[in-house]
């Protein structure tokens, strides 16, 4: 893979994106076929997968609104790499359409029988029921590829040439699309998540995947910068002193997503009402309890302990194996949401779980790396890119 320092482009990643696009296809191909041996498995493993990388999708959305709305400065030679990223959003959306055939495999409240025997679900049917659902889904889906494109259009319009109202546009889109974002993924976490389990309710259950979903995309993002780094690309650009506050962003939002976990255990604990309390009872038990423990450990307590130091954050090899870890936690978390609602008496991995992860995976990488081969992999008219790259942390 080369590298052109003074256009700030990738040479070539063709050979890279024809691997992960080949088996990007290879395994959903498997998955469909999957849905012939066991329809619910499939479906279950698909919405696992599908909202591990949109999360991440999310997460570079956010990032890029964060940065335009703070002005930040130190962020600006990442900013390409988070754009390239949430730029996967309207791809996403097609991927959504295997859930919309899913949804009587998916959710006990899409059938009609359960509902007229169900009187909680029948207060529930105004908001819960199938052509609304569908709805929301293309709605928030619609949202937030525009808001994508938005953002990642303006960006590019500035590499062709700056203007001073370039900067001033990407705010007030940010600013209008951040309390749009607030409110369509916490709706989203609902729809997709929380009512695979209709009697259960959390009011913070949107902000616990919004953590998660950040932490994801600062994990990824660190990723993706050794990656490079490791192809001698952007090595003077992205120095220690960006890792360094990526790691802080990581470690911070590591103890977010655990304030948020933390918080609404302890409120559910403590209220001790049958109807939340039922959402933990099936977590701890047979070997979901095995799983839970693992999230508590490999999500926060070990990033937490060494990436509270500074010298693990500016230590590229510490600060890979930690955000591999966050990323597989972050994968373990999605299918700890998704699969007791399936495997009831104890977890249980399917080999649609891997075809379907590697399968949707495959094609976010795609379309990521060619993304990242067409345009310049950093926003190289933005004024404030000679600071950003000679940042230092006091």
């Amino acid at each position: 893979m080369g590298f052109d320092a003074e256009k700030y482009r990738l040479n070539s990643t063709a050979g890279f994106e024809k691997i992960v696009l080949v088996i990007g296809i290879a395994g959903l191909a498997i998955s469909f076929i999957g849905y012939f041996v066991n329809g619910d498995q499939f479906f279950h493993s698909y919405l696992t997968a599908y909202i591990f990388w949109l999360t991440l999708a999310l997460g570079g959305l956010f990032a890029v609104m964060l940065h335009h709305l703070t002005g930040a400065t130190w962020s600006v030679v990442l900013r390409r790499i988070f754009e390239n990223i949430m730029i996967v959003l309207p791809v996403m959306a097609l991927l959504f359409i295997p859930l919309f055939f899913g949804i009587h495999n998916l959710y006990h409240w899409s059938h009609a029988d359960a509902v007229a025997h169900d009187h909680l679900l029948q207060q529930k049917s105004p908001y819960l029921n199938t052509p609304f659902f569908i709805i929301r889904a293309i709605a928030f889906l619609v949202i937030w590829s525009l808001f994508a494109r938005a953002l990642y259009k303006s960006s590019l319009n500035q590499d062709a040439g700056y203007s001073e109202n370039q900067i001033p546009r990407m705010r007030r889109i940010s600013a209008f699309g951040m309390v749009v974002f607030a409110l369509s993924v916490t709706y989203a976490s609902f729809d997709w998540l929380m009512s695979l389990d209709a009697h259960w309710y959390s009011t913070i259950f949107g902000a616990y995947v919004f953590g998660g979903s950040v932490l994801g995309i600062m994990a990824l993002v660190t990723l993706i910068c050794i990656w490079l780094r490791g192809r001698n690309t952007l090595t003077e650009e992205i120095s220690t002193e960006h890792y360094h506050d990526l790691g802080k962003l990581t470690f911070a939002f590591a103890i977010f997503w655990a304030y948020m976990a933390f918080s609404q255990y302890f409120l559910i604990w403590y209220g001790n009402i049958p109807e939340e309390t039922i959402f933990y009872q099936h977590r701890w038990v047979g070997s979901w309890k095995a799983v839970s423990l693992m999230i508590v450990f490999g999500h926060f307590v070990v990033p937490f302990f060494i990436m509270i130091t500074r010298a693990a954050k500016r230590n590229l090899s510490m600060l890979g194996i930690m955000v591999v870890l966050l990323l597989l936690m972050h994968w373990v978390d999605i299918f700890w949401l998704v699969m007791p609602n399936l495997h009831h008496h104890g977890a249980h991995i399917s080999w649609m779980d891997v075809t379907a992860t590697v399968g949707i995976g495959g094609i976010f990488l795609w379309v990521f790396l060619k993304q990242m081969r067409k345009n310049p992999i950093i926003p190289v008219n933005d004024p404030k890119l000679k600071d950003s790259i000679k940042f230092e942390n006091i």
